[in-house]
C-alpha cells in the first residue's frame, strides 16, 4: 500500500465532521482566551482570581467616571 491510498483509507474513518465533542465529565476540554502578562504584573498578584478582581473593580471604576 503506497502512502496515498493509506491517506484515502483513513480520511473516512477520522472525517472532522462526524467527530463529537465531550460536553460533560473528565474528557472535555476546556477553551477560554489567555492573556501573557508581564513579569511585574504576575509578581504583583498572588492568583488568577485577583488579577480578575483587580481588572473588574477598574472596570467598574472606568464606567463610574464622568465623560470629558
Amino acid at each position: 500500500m503506497n502512502k496515498i491510498e493509506a491517506e484515502d483509507e483513513l480520511r473516512a474513518k477520522y472525517d472532522p465532521q462526524n467527530l463529537r465533542v465531550r460536553k460533560f465529565g473528565p474528557g472535555r476540554t476546556k477553551f477560554c482566551d489567555t492573556v501573557r502578562l508581564e513579569p511585574d504584573i504576575i509578581a504583583a498578584f498572588p492568583d488568577a482570581a485577583a488579577v480578575n478582581q483587580a481588572l473588574r473593580h477598574l472596570l467598574e471604576e472606568a464606567h463610574r467616571a464622568p465623560e470629558p
